[in-house]
């Protein structure tokens, strides 16, 4: 359509994102060159040369390149001082770029020539000392092009004796040995011969064409490893260059590339200028930018130019949080050096950076990385400069109670604040931090910890007052705790089934004997009236665990509390649905745990990419209504079923997912329902409050248990039944333990008047 401008802009907005490859950069210049008689066109076709060859090493590139520049450049084609002194400049570059290219640098080599010679035709005869200087030049690019390594070693010889025939020396043209050359010469001629000999095979596996992709790069791995044995950085470099030409996007390269040239080469511009264009071409890569600025602070660029490279990283997407949170801390790290240099000479640098890189990284990741040790890592690091770079304990006290707003339930998060204080001699605010934190319930043995955390505090640190006033504090707390790990130890190893039975037969046969004697004396009003009595005891005692341990869950302080977003009225009731799910089966089910607790319906729907999902159930904590990370979602099919197990152990919202498939009839048949009745209802206080039984197994036992018998069966009319007494009422000689399960256990302990019934019957 001849819309070049248009096409310039295109090309224009294509390379503010991406590179260009050089077949492209080609194509651009061949298309400007057109325009070549508009004013400066010239030097604007010229600036797309140069950011071409610094792209991707290209040697056809830099031909066209040198080739354009002697016949385009008026000072180059009159052959000028300043003409030929940038042509050789230009070739010199290109030289170092390509010319070590084993099989197309030979290319480089002749344009070179073909150059010096065109300056020789143009020496008047009558200037023989002239003459003589470009003789000597032309034969030395001959010696240093037969002292490289490259794929037609053997037709430069020919051509460079070819050429000392017509200079008036006798050698033989038609042989391809060394005779009559200068040793010098045929020594490095030799040398580079053995080196090629050695690469030829390497050579011939990249640039085969029936192999795929990668296998191409594992053959170029391969060859890097060979050059870097060989010991030489400037042709490992090379094939580097040769590597990312054809793999750009290839992040493990780029990554390899860059640790050499951080290890091998001190040249600090070369090294930023690969970073740099490993960034632009695998800009998702969070190591290469936090690597990159490290290599800027190397090279002590300026802080503008720092500053703009880490605005520039954040405007990319990376794979997981960490990877932001580590450009912060080298952004924080490279400024703290800076500022504690005594040559740095830049006047705009200040705390005031710090703060406010520590502030923008709290505010982009607190939400993502509630409760997580990269998130203490960073408020530690950010309390430590305040206190002792920015000499402000004010401000390093509000970073950490910032923290426990959003990480209170951190055992580390209150220890951290305490030793700072300590540190700083403020025993007073230790003290009432301790007064804050010894009454919460922390993860593991961290209650426990902090209780005798404090005592040792006042130990070491406070009066006898104090201590008594810490220790009269902390007992009652240890014994709680203590009394909870009982409990929950008796929930996680219950006694043996066997041996329930046998206690339960034995201490039946006792309560036979004993109430026949008591059915004596006692009328059959009496004795209704105190079997009625037992299961209501029983019904008391578990309602009494069962609210202790609800104020074990519900003792945090309101301070540290996060406020939770309102559920609509939309969610409320997909909360409340039953556990039957009407119209699918549990096979296209999934069970997921470890869900951050501010994960809503939506997040769950976009993570599965709202793909065949039927319904979803986010169960709550019966106590507190708080979500208990753990949801049910349901799927139209199989396939979608497994689209959605292929996602296990993938991140949302800061918290890596475990994904299983719901079997619900699998887990009723390991997990026991043939129990006594007292092994039952641990087994459910052991699923509500974190002991050995699973949370699915209880959520599913309801949906996938088949209906089942009363629970107070009447005994058969065949069964053999002895009377005893003038008032005995059909009284079993032997009560074997009701096959119940979880639901059962619960129904029996709501329902003190019907196993009042049961045990008068019984």
């Amino acid at each position: 359509m001849s819309e070049i401008k248009k096409l310039r802009q295109a090309r224009e907005a294509m390379n503010e994102i991406f590179p260009l490859t050089p077949a492209m950069w080609r194509e651009w210049a061949r298309d400007e060159t057109c325009l070549l008689n508009e004013p400066g066109a010239f030097l604007a076709i010229e600036k797309i040369y140069e950011r071409g060859v610094s792209d991707y090493l290209s040697v056809p590139l830099w031909c066209d390149y040198l080739k354009f520049v002697q016949e385009k450049n008026p000072s180059v084609c009159e052959f000028s001082p300043d003409g030929i002194l940038k042509a050789r400049n230009l070739f010199e570059r290109a030289i170092t770029a390509a010319a070590l290219h084993v099989a197309e640098g030979s290319k480089i080599w002749k344009v070179y020539r073909e150059f010096e010679q065109a300056i020789y035709l143009s020496i008047d005869e009558a200037n023989i000392e002239e003459k003589e200087k470009e003789i000597q030049r032309i034969r030395s690019i001959f010696h240093r092009q037969l002292s490289v390594p490259l794929a037609d070693l053997r037709s430069t010889l020919l051509a460079y004796k070819s050429w000392e025939v017509e200079q008036g020396n006798a050698l033989d043209v038609e042989s391809s040995d060394v005779d009559g050359i200068s040793s010098n010469v045929a020594s490095a001629y030799q040398k580079a011969l053995e080196m090629y000999n050695a690469r030829a095979h390497y050579e011939e596996q990249i640039s085969r064409q029936d192999i795929s992709d990668s296998e191409k790069f594992q053959q170029f791995m391969i060859y890097l490893k060979f050059e870097q044995s060989s010991g030489d950085p400037a042709r490992v470099q090379l094939l580097y260059e040769r590597a990312v030409t054809d793999f750009p996007v290839s992040s493990d390269l780029w990554l390899d590339y860059t640790r050499y040239l951080d290890k091998t080469l001190k040249v600090g511009n070369v090294i930023m200028d690969v970073y740099a264009r490993a960034t632009k071409n695998c800009p998702w890569v969070g190591e290469l930018w936090v690597r990159y600025l490290l290599s800027l602070e190397r090279g002590r660029a300026s802080e503008k130019r720092i500053f703009d490279v880490f605005e520039k990283s954040l405007l990319c997407t990376f794979s997981t949080l960490e990877e932001y949170l580590d450009l912060f801390l080298t952004r924080v790290d490279g400024l703290r050096r800076r500022i504690l240099s005594t040559d740095e000479k830049d006047g705009v640098l200040d705390f005031s950076l710090i703060r406010e890189t520590f502030q923008r990284a709290s505010d982009y990741l607190s939400q993502h990385m509630k409760n997580t040790d990269s998130l203490m890592r960073l408020h530690d690091y950010w309390a430590r400069l305040e206190l002792n770079l920015g000499k402000d304990l004010s401000a390093a006290r509000r970073v950490w109670e910032s923290l426990l707003k959003l990480c209170g339930t951190m055992l580390e998060a209150w220890q951290g604040y305490i030793a700072m204080e300590i540190e700083t001699g403020h025993t007073s605010e230790a003290r009432s931090i301790f007064k804050r934190c010894y009454s919460k319930r922390f993860i593991g043995t961290g209650s426990e910890d902090i209780c005798h955390a404090w005592l040792r505090f006042e130990r070491e640190y406070g009066t006898l007052e104090e201590f008594d006033r810490a220790v009269q504090k902390v007992t009652p707390r240890l014994e709680e705790l203590q009394l909870f790990r009982l409990q929950q130890e008796s929930i996680a190893h219950p006694e043996p089934i066997d041996q329930k039975e046998h206690s339960l037969k034995k201490s039946g046969r006792e309560k036979r004997k004993t109430g026949s004697n008591i059915s004596n004396g006692q009328s059959p009003a009496k004795r209704q009236k105190s079997t009625a009595q037992i299961p209501k005891k029983v019904h008391e005692n578990e309602k009494e665990k069962m609210q202790n341990l609800a104020e074990v869950n519900e003792a945090e302080d309101t301070k540290s509390k996060v406020e939770k977003p309102e559920r609509t009225n939309e969610q409320q009731m997909k909360d409340s649905v039953p556990g039957k799910r009407r119209g699918y089966t549990d096979e296209c089910t999934a069970f997921i745990s470890n869900i951050n607790p501010n994960a809503t319906y939506d997040d769950l729907r976009q993570f599965f990419s709202d793909e065949g999902i039927a319904s979803i159930r986010i169960l709550n904590d019966k106590f507190t209504g708080k979500p208990r990370g753990l949801a049910y979602v349901d799927f139209t099919d199989d396939t979608h079923l497994a689209a959605a197990l292929a996602k296990n152990k993938k991140m949302l919202l800061g918290k890596k997912l475990s994904i299983l498939r719901s079997n619900p009839k699998q887990k009723k048949e390991s997990s026991g329902h043939n129990t006594p009745l007292g092994h039952a209802l641990n087994s459910n206080q052991t699923g509500k409050v974190g002991g050995s039984t699973s949370e699915e197994s209880i959520e599913t036992s309801k949906e996938s248990r088949p209906p089942r018998e009363p629970h107070f069966a009447i005994c058969n009319r065949n069964d053999d039944i002895q009377f005893k007494g003038k008032n005995t009422f059909a009284v079993p000689r032997n009560v074997r333990p009701l096959e119940l399960g979880v639901e059962d256990c619960f129904d029996l302990a709501v329902a003190p008047p019907a196993m009042a019934k049961f045990h008068s019957l019984s």
